[in-house]
């Protein structure tokens, strides 16, 4: 499996006592899917033939704007566990136990390249939040993070399971209560996903199974929280505000998952990006009162929105009249790695630093104040008001 870091830089000095973050990094599995070459691979792997089913594919990854993917799976994969394959088959026992190794490796990986930008020591980490909607045991992912990273068994750990894509956004929201509330604590927040706990063959049973296929991706991310940085050993990245959570009313069944004998099945709803464009603004004004702007000017902030899926940003860019580079940092996420659930923010996190990066290179200067944003199942939007102190 294979690890990035990001490039460090600070300009703004971090609010006295509210949480921000130090430290982001990233894992991924070996396996790289272009996806110009996943259709015949997918139909190859699970021995399909159904021409229909194919051109639905086919058409869905021009759509969806992915280029390209990390996944766990890959042949070995199959020929050890072909009935993951097969249609029907009983199989959640051996994707749990391929998940179970995979998430935790991942996650161990995507923590070490956090604490290497983040400096300081391993045993200044005083909190562990773990977040994934890739596995199911006790004790969780929490746990073996932890020991994997060799973290002092008095560490305290929260586990956030299926939280599905805000689980990234709620995880940060707790960590930043964490932080706040117990002065000089570090907490290393640590989410990780893979696709094949719901891996399953093409069916004209459950054609809107293709849309998972042709979006998401496998990988890990990580970030490492805390109030009152010390500024000879630690570059604050963005002061975490205010964060608000909260669910639409008569929407639990939008994004539904379950977990079967077959492995985890989901269904998203049609209506889903409209949902979200006819709530987003609302639910972002309560957030943006903080900061005292007069006539939505939501132009003048930044946007780290979790890339669901195209439409979903189109909602989102056309409902709060954005300007489109305002969503690059999302959108390239959504290229470069699909819709990584959990993870996915920290990599757009990660990209507007690398703009900001550019531009002040150039001479110009980026938004100070912004949202962190992400939808999941409930319908539940998670939003955090920040500061980027490298802007």
């Amino acid at each position: 499996m294979g690890d990035e870091g990001i490039v460090r830089g600070v300009t703004k000095q971090a609010t006295p006592g509210k949480a921000t973050i130090l430290a982001l990094g990233k894992a991924f599995p070996h396996q790289l899917v272009m996806q110009e070459y996943l259709v015949d691979g997918y139909f190859r792997d699970t021995n399909c033939d159904n021409p229909e089913l194919k051109q639905k594919l086919a058409r869905l990854c021009k759509t969806t704007t992915v280029k390209t993917r990390y996944v766990v799976m890959n042949g070995d994969i199959l020929k050890k566990y072909p009935e993951l394959a097969v249609e029907g088959a009983s199989t959640v026992t051996q994707r749990l136990e391929i998940c179970n190794n995979a998430v935790t490796q991942m996650a161990i990986e995507a923590s070490q390249v956090c604490l290497k930008n983040w400096g300081r020591p391993l045993s200044d980490i005083t909190h562990v939040v773990y977040v994934s909607s890739s596995e199911a045991r006790l004790p969780g992912g929490d746990l073996y993070l932890s020991k994997g990273l060799g973290l002092n068994p008095k560490i305290q750990r929260t586990m956030l399971y299926f939280a599905g894509c805000s689980g990234g956004v709620a995880g940060l929201r707790v960590a930043k209560d964490i932080a706040e509330n117990n002065p000089g604590c570090r907490v290393l927040l640590a989410t990780s996903e893979t696709t094949i706990i719901g891996f399953k063959p093409p069916s004209v049973d459950r054609p809107y199974d293709l849309v998972g296929v042709a979006l998401f991706g496998d990988g890990a991310g990580a970030m490492i929280i805390g109030s009152d940085p010390v500024f000879e050993t630690e570059t604050p990245l963005f002061e975490l505000h205010t964060s608000a959570q909260e669910f639409i009313p008569d929407t639990e069944k939008k994004i539904d998952g379950k977990l079967t004998e077959e492995g985890i099945s989901f269904t998203l709803a049609r209506e889903l990006p409209q949902i979200i464009e006819d709530n987003v603004e609302g639910f972002c004004d309560k957030l943006i009162d903080v900061v005292g702007l007069e006539n939505k000017e939501y132009n003048k902030l930044f946007w780290a929105v979790h890339p669901g899926g195209p439409a979903i940003l189109n909602r989102v860019e056309k409902r709060l009249e954005l300007s489109p580079e305002k969503l690059n940092a999302s959108r390239k996420a959504l290229m470069d790695y699909g819709n990584a659930s959990s993870n996915t923010i920290v990599y757009v996190l990660e990209y507007m630093l690398e703009e900001d990066k550019k531009i002040r290179k150039a001479g110009g200067g980026d938004s100070e104040w912004g949202l962190i944003l992400a939808f999941g199942p409930g319908i539940t939007f998670e939003g955090i008001l920040a500061r980027n102190l490298c802007a």
